[in-house]
């Protein structure tokens, strides 16, 4: 079974990915939503969001965007990087991301237009695929990485609230039929919170659907499915596999912020001592190295949002690591933490 480091805005850059991988990392990671129209105008900072470090080999370039154009085009450059593959974000519920025309409104989106997009991204990924093929030299962009073959692949809801199992699937088989490899299925509607139980049987039928030969050309197919939603320890992660015996991935997000080792805990490797005051030090190091300054405020109180639910005194803890005025600020408000709250310092995992 594989492992999967979710996408997450303001999380998903290299800084985290160097935390994961020193606790033993997983098998792939999803970068934070690139915008389409972001990236082809060339932001000031867009080289952030597309910085492949430390493991460009595990890398999911995720792309949102509202218009097929957009989406169609900044394939094209994304295709060009190491990497996995490329993964269509049809599943973030933000409302802004909604209103925007992105995320969610794919689903919701009438389905020709739907159609045009995942078809013009398809045959951007199969023209790029064919290059690799022809062995002809593949001008990436970077000297660094060599880019390769890209997968295709789609993370997605159960859609709107007014969803029925037939329009879903119908939707599933949609995109299959047009190529993508691999659907990641969170299995809640648009509106539906963390709070609500994740429907796992979705993730197991569509497992099944694709799995299993039939008349449909669609359903022909080898298509992976991951499980997406609620696993956050070694408990839910063995309810969820146990409900979808079928699926080929699980992936983990917030879960991974708070225990950046919870990759390593669910296989199984070695136990150890984690010092959570030096970890917490060096994530504001590797922001510093990875994120540019206008970024480093939101990076940090994202993370320690979640980090600091490890503490007994989580809610002291958040709120003065939330606080800081800067950098400097924060580390003094590390150091103070742990020298008045001792027993926070090491986890036995």
């Amino acid at each position: 079974m594989k492992l999967i480091c979710g996408p997450m805005a303001t999380i998903s850059h290299p800084a985290f990915r160097i935390l994961v991988e020193k606790f033993g990392g997983c098998d792939e990671y999803y970068t934070e939503m690139i915008n389409a129209g972001t990236l082809l105008t060339g932001g000031p900072f867009e080289k952030y969001y597309i910085d492949p470090a430390p493991v460009p080999q595990k890398l999911v370039w995720q792309l949102t965007g509202k218009s097929s154009e957009l989406m169609i085009e900044a394939a094209k450059v994304l295709v060009k990087l190491p990497g996995i593959g490329l993964d269509l974000n049809m599943g973030c519920s933000a409302p802004d991301i909604y209103r925007y025309g992105a995320g969610i409104s794919w689903m919701t989106k009438p389905r020709e237009e739907t159609l045009e997009m995942v078809k013009g991204v398809s045959r951007v990924v199969n023209e790029w695929n064919k290059l690799c093929d022809n062995e002809q030299t593949v001008d990436s962009g970077n000297t660094e990485f060599v880019a390769g073959k890209k997968r295709l692949s789609v993370k997605l809801r159960l859609g709107d609230e007014d969803f029925t199992d037939e329009g879903f699937f119908s939707f599933c088989d949609m995109l299959v039929e047009e190529g993508v490899e691999l659907l990641t299925l969170h299995p809640r509607t648009k509106k539906e919170k963390l709070t609500r139980t994740p429907r796992y049987f979705y993730c197991q039928q569509l497992a099944e659907r694709y799995k299993c030969s039939s008349a449909s050309s669609a359903r022909e197919k080898s298509v992976a499915v991951y499980l997406n939603g609620n696993v956050k320890d070694k408990a839910s992660y063995d309810y969820a596999v146990s409900a979808t015996p079928s699926v080929d991935g699980v992936m983990i997000s917030r879960a991974a912020v708070q225990k950046p080792w919870i990759f390593m805990s669910l296989s199984g490797l070695t136990r150890q001592s984690v010092n959570l005051e030096q970890l917490s030090l060096d994530y504001i190091t590797l922001i510093e190295q990875y994120q540019p300054p206008e970024f480093w405020k939101t990076r940090l109180q994202r993370f320690f949002t979640y980090f600091s639910q490890n503490f007994k005194f989580a809610h002291y803890a958040q709120t003065q690591f939330l606080n800081a005025t800067d950098n400097n600020d924060l580390r003094t408000r590390v150091v103070d933490f742990f020298a008045k709250c001792p027993g926070e310092r090491f986890l036995e995992l």
